[in-house]
């Protein structure tokens, strides 16, 4: 512990000084947020290295963000390497749980690129904007157009990939005009098995997706929206080579209806409603695989309904921000075991009890200048969260545990955050504090016998643990030139009651093979560090060089490591651009993972670096546009795996894309 909190000091010590030893200058300040921009419509598809590439890779660009992989698809992102339970993620502000107690369903596999317009990717405590977090909060926002002059807009796009031979096939239809707006897009996708180097053949690792999204607004008054919203997305086939078990169907519908309002002559800026529902289903099945020694289906289900209202307003130098926001989820999860024996009796458990979670929190934030060159931002979190066990069986099967257990749990959770900016002559300088509380998760509370193939143990949720409390430190230091730009970050958690599965040999593993059965319980305390530099070198009007790399170290209070706490790394690329033309060499690259604990299943991964080359040209027909990109990852076809790498699945070999998309 000594030692994170050692490097952090430094670390910080050196931005008071660089401030310190600035000269005087009164340029208007430009305030640095804790956001990050992925993606906007332009960039996905003319920018970016490849244009039909997953939601994952895009959000992996973010220095905040790495991905836990369990196969080919639908990774889960880690926000300052902390997984789903610390973090939030919605789509346009909707909460969205998902239904499968492996997470192999994450919110963002449920948003195609083609329909992605941005990614705010906001850090620890300042994102509690739709509930609590410790960790930090990622927003997809969904493409969609404005009203205006009328327009109509017609896209197809097609894709092939070698490796697992992949086909994409998508279209999109964007509409406008003064009165309305209506967007649609339909992606799909097929895959087979990916191979590592060497042609080494990853089984199970196929997918089919299907993915649906459309949005329609409509002017009610000339300052008031109306705007419905629908999402369907269907994956069936999917393979998960890390993990016992496949999901032979995952689908999800996801529904909303927003009223907005922007007032005129107001200190009222914008007032904006939503109610939405969304309802999961994911099916994991080991029908497929061989040598069972049992058969197993595992379904789940997944119900949200929810609201949010969100005011914003500025009076003098305040710039207010009030979201009232509500949720009511169902989780339910169950597991049936079928004998080989015929005569023996199918064996069933619930693995979520049909746990019923009520959320309503308030947020508050305001933003004012100090200065003409410095602002600070004041907020905070309260909300109150009710945990029901609606099933009588899955409460009794918990009660074998807790005898005095309860089928309700309530908790009041809060969070706040102060944090100061400074701007002038492309100087920038951020410094924050914060604390945050969470309330254990379905499978952290209620988990019966969740089996993680990761250490090998059967785990149990324990409703009886306290909210997990974390204090936070965070800072930036940036410097924008003419030619170059520079930037360092630092992010500093120190957790109380930090939530994790501990053995108890006392109980004897469900599944067969299990080392054995953990029990969620709470660490005194624990800490994360998080640091990143960035930097931007412009060689000439044509040639950029970027330069990313991130360091992490996590510990508990016996100074142990924590898992899944990213490596050193390093991101570099020199790109060309001249008029309709693109290209980029990037070398990617991981340090050895030293600091792993065996404890959770973690082993010494091996350094790694591998280099991906990408080439792209937009033609011009009249008003119409063809934008080809192709490339070609893993160019020396490497054979590598990273920290993330559930169970040391290797990486995809060398893969050649092609990727068209036509404008007309």
């Amino acid at each position: 512990m000594r030692d994170l909190s050692t490097v952090f000091l430094l670390f910080l010590g050196f931005g008071f000084l660089s401030a310190q030893n600035k000269e005087k200058d009164t340029t208007k300040i430009i305030q640095l947020k804790e956001i990050v921009l992925i993606g906007k419509k332009a960039a996905i598809y003319q920018n970016q290295a490849k244009s039909l590439g997953s939601i994952d890779g895009y959000l992996n660009q973010s220095s905040l963000i790495n991905m836990i992989k369990r196969g080919a698809y639908a990774w889960e992102p880690i926000i300052n390497n902390m997984a789903t339970e610390r973090t939030l993620v919605t789509i346009d502000g909707m909460r969205i749980f998902g239904a499968c107690t492996d997470k192999m369903d994450p919110i963002t596999s449920y948003v195609e690129v083609t329909n992605l317009s941005e990614a705010t990717v906001k850090d620890g405590q300042s994102g509690s904007l739709f509930g609590n977090t410790i960790g930090g909060s990622i927003d997809l926002k969904r493409n969609k157009t404005i009203f205006g002059e009328k327009k109509l807009e017609v896209q197809f796009q097609s894709g092939f990939e070698s490796n697992n031979s992949q086909k994409i096939l998508g279209s999109s239809l964007n509409f406008k005009n003064d009165k309305f707006y209506f967007d649609l897009d339909v992606m799909i996708r097929n895959a087979e098995n990916y191979s590592a180097a060497n042609n080494q053949e990853v089984l199970y690792s196929q997918f089919n997706k299907l993915n649906f999204s459309n949005i329609f607004g409509f002017k009610i008054k000339e300052n008031k929206l109306l705007e419905t919203s629908v999402i369907y997305d269907k994956a069936t086939d999917v393979g998960y080579p890390a993990l016992t078990m496949d999901v032979s169907l995952a689908e999800a519908l996801i529904t909303s209806l927003k009223y907005e309002v922007i007032p005129k002559n107001s200190t009222i800026e914008n007032w904006e409603t939503k109610i939405y529902f969304n309802t999961i289903k994911h099916v994991m099945d080991d029908t497929t695989r061989p040598n069972v020694p049992i058969h197993m289906d595992m379904p789940g289900w997944s119900e949200t309904f929810g609201f949010y209202s969100k005011l914003t307003y500025s009076f003098e130098k305040h710039h207010f921000l009030v979201n009232l926001n509500s949720f009511y989820n169902k989780s339910l999860a169950e597991m049936t075991m079928y004998p080989n024996n015929p005569n023996e009796n199918l064996m069933f458990m619930l693995t979520w009890p049909d746990v019923r979670t009520l959320y309503n929190g308030v947020f508050i934030e305001d933003s004012f200048n100090v200065s003409k060159n410095s602002n600070l931002t004041l907020n905070i979190s309260l909300g109150n969260h009710l945990n029901t066990v609606a099933c009588q069986f899955g409460l009794k099967s918990l009660q074998i545990f807790y005898p005095e257990m309860s089928d309700k749990k309530n908790r009041f959770l809060k969070s706040f955050g102060a944090n100061y900016h400074f701007s002038k002559s492309g100087f920038e300088y951020h410094f924050g504090i914060a604390y945050s509380e969470r309330a254990p998760s379905v499978s952290e509370g209620y988990g019966f016998y969740l089996f993680n193939s990761f250490d090998g143990y059967d785990n149990i949720g324990n409703p009886n643990l306290k909210n997990e409390s974390a204090f936070e430190s965070n800072f930036s230091i940036g410097l924008k030139k003419e030619k170059f730009r520079i930037k360092a970050n630092a992010s500093y958690f120190y957790f109380y009651d930090y939530i994790i599965a501990k053995t108890d040999s006392s109980l004897s593993p469900m599944t067969l093979g299990a080392n054995g059965v953990r029990v969620y319980s709470a660490l005194e305390n624990a800490a994360i560090l998080n640091t990143s530099l960035s930097f931007e070198y412009f060689i000439n009007q044509f040639f950029t060089w970027n330069v990313q790399t991130t360091y992490a170290l996590g510990k508990t209070n016996d100074n142990e490591y924590l898992p899944f706490i990213s490596p050193f790394s390093y991101i570099s690329s020199l790109s060309f651009k001249k008029n309709k033309f693109i290209s980029e060499i990037q070398l990617v690259g991981n340090a050895t993972q030293s600091n792993f604990n065996p404890e959770f299943g973690e082993d010494q991964t091996p350094n790694f670096a591998i280099i991906n080359t990408n080439t792209g040209y937009t033609f011009k027909f009249d008003k119409n546009d063809l934008m080809l990109k192709t490339g070609v990852e893993n160019v020396f076809d490497k054979n590598y795996s990273t920290y993330a790498d559930w169970n040391n699945i290797p990486r995809m070999g060398r893969n050649f894309y092609v990727n068209l998309n036509y404008v007309f």
